[in-house]
């Protein structure tokens, strides 16, 4: 079938990721506008950061079209390859016609449409990464949303004004965004829920509420995020309940209020989150005055690297540099009305799928999630303003809760002598744990002095400028998301250097 009936799962996750986002509203998408190819040169490669700002409602590579009349077209493609607008008037109704392996290729043009998937493996693309705009105007909710479509793949292309989100999956098994610009969103710009067997890597995201990159309820997850720049968000990466060979690597997370924060909290099914392996990131400057953020943002701002809560992660070969609080730090999270109580140690190794089915226990009132059990090793900590690395907890620490730091080049650390205490290999050498005290419950007090949000829709944001495109998009032949993620190399990678 081409259009698959939405499960009553689908609506469930729905409903969830609703809860988690902390959007703006949900606008239902409709096509408003089609419009004609507009001529456009080949940009050139890379991603590179400018100083530019810009207030307005597009960016600066927004290309100039005007509406036309069209026909559209229903009859199917026989080639395989659904070309809009000139066999088909809109994006989504060449979503609707695709089957199975099919491409939906778009020519240059802005694009003012919310499209929905429900197509399993077809590959979404846009002939110029830059040319090809959707823009949902303030109005419309997601530019791309899958909604339990599997194998999909989006590529290529620039999504921007969305009041939630760019791209987003839910129960989806297989998802691949690629190439994918994401500018000026409600909640966040690439977005995977309760989704598994992914990969989003070559891609930009700017000025997110929330994050630029998620992923959350799942474990385990199966996904790679590489190779992507995350600035003048919230937060650069957030994944709540996330984990399970979930890999970050080789990315780039900077000028947002925080840069990756993956937390556990109850809102959220599959809790707490955990197993997410960090490896060869540079984050830097997360100390963004002036970008939109939710309220988790906003607590969490001035950190690079920041385990809310979180458990058995791996935080290896990045280079974190200039934070107003810690560069990688190792928190408790509050969640001030839990649906459940935190789960034993002897659940972190549950599947969520069987999880999902655990009767739950509503505790009175708040409950903290402590961070335990993660490995910082190898890192290149510098210019921290409270500690370079840091472990915290409300009450006043005795131990480490299991996590440990090794072969780190940081000069400050929380509690003073943390490496001394908190070793990988061979036994503690110190037993104060006083000294240097994080104190990390002032941060609460401390919120309602620090920078507040900028509405979303007008946050100062760098100019987008050129970026690398999809070799060959005019030509390659479709590749659905399966088989995802690919293998990493994880002994290859390296710390990178500071811009």
């Amino acid at each position: 079938m081409k259009q698959k009936l939405i499960a009553l799962g689908v609506a469930a996750a729905l409903a969830l990721a609703a809860c988690g986002g902390d959007g703006d509203g949900d606008t239902a998408g409709t096509t408003t506008t089609v419009v004609e190819p507009v001529e456009t040169t080949t940009p050139t490669t890379g991603a590179p950061e400018t100083t530019a700002v810009t207030t307005g409602t597009t960016a600066a590579t927004d290309p100039v079209v005007e509406p036309v009349e069209t026909t559209p077209t229903t009859a199917g493609d026989a080639d395989g390859v659904l070309n809009v607008p000139d066999e088909f008037a809109t994006i989504q109704e060449a979503v609707d016609a695709a089957e199975p392996g099919q491409l939906v290729l778009i020519a240059p043009g802005t694009y003012h449409e919310a499209v929905d998937v429900l197509t399993d493996g077809i590959v979404i693309r846009g002939l110029d990464r830059d040319g090809v705009v959707l823009d949902g105007e303030f109005t419309l909710d997601n530019a791309i949303r899958v909604l339990g479509a599997n194998d999909v793949a989006v590529e290529n292309l620039t999504t921007m004004n969305y009041t939630n989100n760019g791209v987003y999956w839910v129960a989806s098994t297989g998802y691949r965004a690629s190439y994918i610009t994401t500018y000026r969103t409600g909640d966040y710009g690439v977005y995977a829920f309760d989704s598994t067997n992914g990969l989003i890597e070559n891609s930009h995201t700017v000025g997110s509420r929330d994050a630029g990159v998620y992923i959350g309820q799942c474990y385990p997850c199966d996904a790679v995020i590489r190779n992507v720049i995350s600035s003048n968000n919230g937060l650069g990466y957030s994944g709540t309940n996330s984990g399970g060979n979930l890999l970050i690597v080789e990315s780039v997370f900077h000028n947002n209020r925080a840069g990756i924060v993956p937390n556990s909290g109850s809102y959220e099914l599959c809790y707490p989150e955990r197993d997410t392996t960090v490896v060869g990131n540079l984050v830097y400057d997360n100390n963004q005055p002036d970008t939109p953020a939710i309220d988790v943002a906003l607590l969490a701002q001035g950190n690079g690297i920041l385990i809310a809560g979180g458990v058995r992660n791996v935080v290896e070969r990045n280079r974190v540099d200039n934070h107003n609080r810690t560069g990688i730090g190792m928190v408790p999270f509050l969640e001030e009305f839990p649906n459940d109580v935190v789960p034993p140690a002897d659940q972190w190794d549950m599947p969520c799928s069987e999880q999902k089915d655990l009767p739950v226990e509503v505790p009175d009132g708040a409950i903290l999630w402590d961070s335990m059990e993660n490995r910082v090793i190898g890192n290149i900590v510098s210019d921290s303003r409270e500690a370079d690395i840091a472990i915290a907890s409300a009450d006043p620490l005795t131990s480490a809760f299991g996590s440990c730091v090794l072969d780190n080049e940081a000069a400050t650390y929380a509690p003073a002598a943390l490496a001394e205490l908190a070793p990988c290999d061979g036994e503690p050498t110190s037993t104060d744990w006083t000294t240097g005290d994080l104190g990390v419950v002032r941060w609460l007090g401390e919120q309602a002095g620090l920078p507040p949000e900028v509405d979303w829709r007008e946050a100062p944001l760098p100019d987008l400028g050129a970026h690398e495109n999809m070799p060959d998009a005019a030509t390659a032949a479709p590749e659905p998301a399966t088989n995802m993620p690919p293998p990493i190399d994880l002994d290859a990678i390296t710390v990178p250097d500071l811009p």
